[in-house]
């Protein structure tokens, strides 16, 4: 006797949901009040002016007006640097 069935359920059935995450406005593009502009697992994009940064680090608008991107460098705490990528909403 088998101990399990010829052609039961799979156990490779357990995948989750894909999470969109990356830029959804672009450079140039309009921006209104609380549309997200990037959604992102980590501080990898800073927020700039008018954009500030929800608890899941999703970077939103603050203020109607135009996308923008720049680099800028950073200092940290231990006196090193590092490039960080900034949007913006002007």
């Amino acid at each position: 006797m088998s101990k399990t069935k010829a052609a039961g359920t799979s156990r490779l059935g357990r995948d989750s949901r894909p999470k969109y995450l990356g830029v959804k406005l672009f450079d140039g593009q309009k921006a209104q009040i609380g549309s997200i502009i990037v959604r992102q697992r980590g501080g990898k994009i800073m927020p700039g002016t008018n954009v500030k940064m929800g608890k899941d680090d999703t970077l939103y608008a603050v203020k109607d007006g135009i996308v923008s991107f720049s680099t800028k460098r950073k200092k940290l705490f231990d006196g090193s640097q590092r490039i960080v990528k900034i949007v913006s909403v002007k």
